[in-house]
């Protein structure tokens, strides 16, 4: 295998591979595609020489191009080896040769832009020694007209599940810890299946309380305990208590408050194994409903995700949280 600057003749084939590019990975739905315009900045980028090509037994497997686009920032536009080719160093050549080539214009930075979804390519990137500094947000313009119309509150909601009969317990250990955590109003409902809801205003609008709350009920009661919760009409989060501890936790999109080191993201995917232990629930299910993605629009609604989650896992009236009327 060898990586050198691509010339005019090199053009129709590295065209070919970057269709190949764009059928494996795919624009956004929100992204129009001008193919036109960008075979024009392939050829642009070949004839100022700062495109390359990996070449193995005759045939082009991989290009990479790159351009300068400030005083002291390049940018790396594409990289692509084909399927057959990859694992044996050619994309880091490839990248390797566009670092000289956008150096010696005096760039002292290189940036990139990958999609959130395109997780193989990140590892990548990371391991080579790129940072998340810029995320890029998109939303439908349908949807944010009806999330920001006059009136319309992103919804969040809360309920705590204590796995117990004594409804009278649960009663006094709400009214001694809820004024600690500014609570203007709570509920106790039950049992139900085995367990008696707690809803609180303070634990609907701050994850902070909600875990408080929870913990606070296990530990004052010894007991098993399942809080769940709808955070800002975008993601479910569950986290299952025993005595005090929190033994299991999940989040729908683990990073949707920002990025985690690996093993938290993996933190927040349930263990169904623990909560099959703790409600009885099966764990196939768990696995099959309790599941993460980079993005809420990657699962199910999040209202259904959760009464789905609270199904699996015998919890009743966990699809709303406290309402002053009762």
């Amino acid at each position: 295998m060898s990586v050198r600057r691509a010339t005019e003749a090199d053009l129709p084939a590295v065209e070919e591979l970057w269709r190949a590019f764009a059928r494996e990975v795919p624009e956004p739905g929100h992204v129009d595609l001008d193919e036109a315009k960008e075979l024009g900045e392939i050829r642009e980028l070949v004839a100022l020489g700062q495109g390359f090509v990996a070449e193995q037994d005759g045939s082009l497997v991989g290009f990479a191009l790159g351009r300068v686009t400030g005083r002291r920032v390049g940018r790396l536009t594409d990289v692509f080896v084909v399927p057959g080719a990859r694992r044996q160093g050619i994309a880091a050549s490839l990248v390797a040769s566009v670092v000289d080539a956008l150096a010696a214009q005096g760039a002292e930075y290189l940036d990139l832009e990958v999609m959130s979804g395109n997780a193989n390519a990140r590892v990548v990137y990371q391991r080579w020694g790129f940072r998340e500094d810029m995320v890029t947000l998109v939303a439908p313009i349908d949807e944010l007209r009806r999330r920001l119309a006059p009136g319309r509150h992103s919804e969040s909601f809360a309920s705590i599940h204590v796995q117990t009969d004594d409804l009278g317990a649960v009663e006094r250990a709400v009214a001694q810890f809820a004024p600690r955590v500014g609570s203007k109003g709570s509920r106790v409902e039950g049992p139900r299946n085995g367990w008696i809801a707690v809803y609180d205003d303070a634990a609907d609008d701050d994850p902070n309380v909600l875990l408080r709350f929870a913990r606070e009920l296990s530990d004052r009661m010894g007991l098993i305990v399942i809080a769940l919760a709808l955070e800002v009409d975008q993601v479910v989060r569950m986290i299952a208590l025993d005595r005090g501890g929190i033994v299991d936790e999940y989040l729908s999109v683990p990073e949707f408050y920002g990025a985690l080191p690996p093993g938290d993201v993996i933190g927040l995917a349930a263990n169904p194994t623990v909560l099959a232990r703790l409600t009885g629930a099966d764990p196939a299910a768990v696995r099959d409903v309790a599941r993460t993605a980079p993005t809420p629009a990657e699962l199910p609604p999040p209202q259904e995700l959760l009464a789905a989650f609270a199904a699996v896992l015998g919890l009743e009236g966990a699809t709303h949280g406290y309402d002053a009327s009762g």
